[in-house]
């Protein structure tokens, strides 16, 4: 008759114990590891954080303060206002309600044959933007390139399509597109948030 060696009480909390110190060190290790990968990757340890370009524009915040109106007469610049919000590129989405919008009226109108030769188009436009006036004096600086862009899309459009409302909104949407191209192909930022219709005529 075999004899069974009587258990001893004290061997299974022990390797309890073992399990127990050997689960909370591999969770310190993964998060150990984890807040060292974010460090690094945020360019903490390296010193390798983006640099800001001093010259690239920023968004401007909404002051509780009621903005001065602008000065009447036409041809008029809006004031050049100071921005204090870094964004990595001007496709950030913006929230209107949080930022300060500058309204750019461009001074002359245009006119343009539509596509369909059965007609013209003619118009005023004025460019929003929540940028500061960096943008501003971008838009100014690039106001021929701009403004051949702008008879360009105008002479791609069909009468009929700009007769709705469908039709208006998406010409807004594609001068929109074109003028922050111009932009970024020159100044390397668009910051353009749409365009708006001071008058139009389709003919």
């Amino acid at each position: 008759m075999s004899k069974q060696k009587p258990s001893d009480p004290e061997s299974k909390p022990k390797k309890g114990k073992k399990k127990l110190i050997i689960a909370v060190v591999v969770a310190l290790v993964l998060v150990g590891a984890g807040a060292a990968t974010g460090v690094y990757m945020a360019g903490g340890i390296t010193g390798h954080a983006e640099k800001v370009d001093p010259r690239r524009p920023k968004l401007v915040e909404r002051s509780e303060e009621p903005e001065e109106p602008a000065a009447e007469g036409a041809g008029e610049a809006p004031a050049l206002k100071e921005g204090t919000i870094d964004v990595k590129n001007d496709r950030v989405p913006v929230d209107p309600r949080k930022y300060e919008v500058t309204y750019v009226n461009l001074d002359q109108s245009f006119t343009a044959n539509l596509a369909d030769g059965a007609g013209f188009v003619q118009l005023g436009l004025s460019l929003s933007t929540y940028y500061d006036g960096k943008v501003v004096q971008n838009i100014q600086r690039q106001s021929v390139p701009i403004r051949s862009t702008i008879l360009m899309v105008l002479s791609q459009q069909d009468a009929q399509a700009l007769s709705t409302p469908q039709g208006k909104k998406m010409l807004q949407r594609d001068l929109t597109a074109a003028i922050n191209d111009v932009l970024r192909e020159k100044e390397n930022f668009g910051g353009v948030d749409n365009v708006y219709f001071s008058n139009l005529v389709i003919q």
